[in-house]
């Protein structure tokens, strides 16, 4: 589970500027105009190896209770509910304004670790002594950045890995398989999860949008240990109307990314949307295992072979993910639960699973000899080795003679190969291509 670190401060502090230094790109909006950033913004950064997830936040004006204020102080709230460690912006040329003192109070109700980024000292060298009165604050961690040329980020990088908690993965938490449960509103997400633990725990409406945070909920079975978290729906930007529902879609990717198999939801009723595609990418964009799982399956009127009809279609919609095992439920009547599970632990097994160099080359050479690589200008490509790098997603490195000449098609094809020859079910597969160097 990696950490979260959440920006919060008031308009015009420098919040997204800061944000857009720590990541290492330009994610969020910059502009002189207070409160441009009114959506927040979540990215993974890196610092010294180690991933983190950092979100940045409208700005917050205690003095204003209505309108958009009042929205992103909600938005705000969701933000620092999530962060492990707050990252407090203030503006060392405004001093200490009454605006930053209500924040601070309300950052301290928190009961988050704190540091305070006391940002435009723009100036190299020995600190003035107006610098010191952010003290007052009542933080013990005071850092004097500039976000637009960098100075004093490593040092508050440093420090929100130190404040930050240890995890609860401890236990037994980390040998679980944690399974992220996503979709639109009002597919059955909420209803699964009550199947799965043979028990009403979550609120299930038939009013869209009633889960608006990710839970989790522990399952043992004969199946193995698992985490299942609820999400809430994943909507069209068009469709929310709440502040509040953009921040819940926030929860829903953090649930992906600390997922190891995602269950998307599909409701049979509807049918394949382009939303449900939307949603599938967190999943792809992610490198998780997956299953594909058709609720309310029990409303659907059947016929002959209606199952692998249905399975054809969605198929045929879900081109880009085609690993991606299907399965038929109704959450409702508790049935075909069982294959569920058995998809679930089989992405779970697949995207954990390594191969022998040995068996991945003897593989590799059939694939040659039974359908020679692409040739252009009279040069043909030759796959020279190929080993794998890593799991979750499983990865590997083939090195070639030519890059240019391993196109797509060629690929797909060795990644069908790497498929039928060791079961990759309901795992993507990722290639690093590599020019292998020519011996001097």
């Amino acid at each position: 589970m990696l950490p979260v670190f959440a920006i919060v401060g008031r308009p015009n502090v420098g919040k997204s500027t800061l944000f857009n230094r720590l990541i290492g790109k330009r994610v969020s909006i910059t502009h002189d105009t207070p409160g441009v950033t009114r959506d927040r913004i979540y990215a993974k950064g890196e610092w010294l190896n180690k991933d983190f997830i950092l979100i940045d936040t409208g700005g917050i004006e205690p003095g204003f209770e209505g309108g958009m204020s009042k929205l992103i102080r909600t938005q705000t709230a969701i933000a620092i509910d999530s962060a492990d460690v707050i990252i407090f912006v203030t503006s060392f040329p405004d001093g200490i304004t009454s605006s930053d003192i209500e924040i601070a109070n309300l950052l301290k109700k928190s009961g988050k670790p704190v540091v305070v980024a006391v940002n435009k000292c723009d100036s190299p060298g020995e600190l003035p002594a107006e610098f010191y009165e952010f003290y007052n604050l009542s933080f013990p961690e005071v850092f004097s950045v500039s976000s637009i040329h960098g100075l004093g980020t490593g040092e508050i990088l440093d420090k929100l890995f130190e404040l930050c908690p240890e995890k609860d993965e401890d236990e037994d938490y980390s040998e679980k398989i944690k399974v992220a449960v996503i979709g639109k509103p009002n597919v059955g997400k909420s209803s699964l999860v009550n199947a799965v633990l043979g028990e009403n725990r979550h609120i299930v409406s038939d009013i869209a949008g009633t889960t608006r945070d990710a839970v989790d909920s522990y399952v043992q079975n004969k199946y193995g240990d698992f985490v299942f978290i609820d999400t809430a729906g994943l909507r069209r930007k068009s469709k929310i109307n709440e502040e509040i529902e953009k921040y819940s879609n926030l929860r829903a990717k953090l649930a992906v990314e600390r997922a190891d198999v995602c269950v998307i939801m599909i409701d049979a009723s509807e049918g394949f949307t382009v939303q449900d595609s939307k949603v599938s990418s967190l999943a792809l964009e992610s490198g998780k295992g997956v299953v594909i799982c058709v609720n309310k399956w029990d409303l659907i009127e059947k016929s002959t072979n209606t199952m692998k009809k249905e399975a054809d279609k969605l198929r045929e919609k879900f081109a880009f993910m085609s690993y991606a095992p299907i399965v038929f439920i109704s959450a409702l009547n508790n049935s075909r639960i069982d294959k569920l599970f058995n998809s679930i632990k089989k992405a779970y097994e697949n995207n954990n699973k390594r191969i022998p160099t040995g068996k991945l080359n003897d593989m590799l050479n059939e694939a040659v000899l039974r359908t020679e690589p692409p040739t252009d200008k009279g040069k043909m490509l030759k796959l020279f080795y190929m080993t794998q790098a890593g799991i979750n997603p499983p990865t590997f490195v083939i090195f070639v003679n030519d890059k240019e000449l391993f196109h797509y098609s060629y690929q797909r094809y060795i990644e069908n190969r790497i498929r039928d020859a060791f079961d990759f079910e309901a795992t993507p597969i990722r290639f690093i291509i590599r020019e292998r160097k020519k011996a001097n």
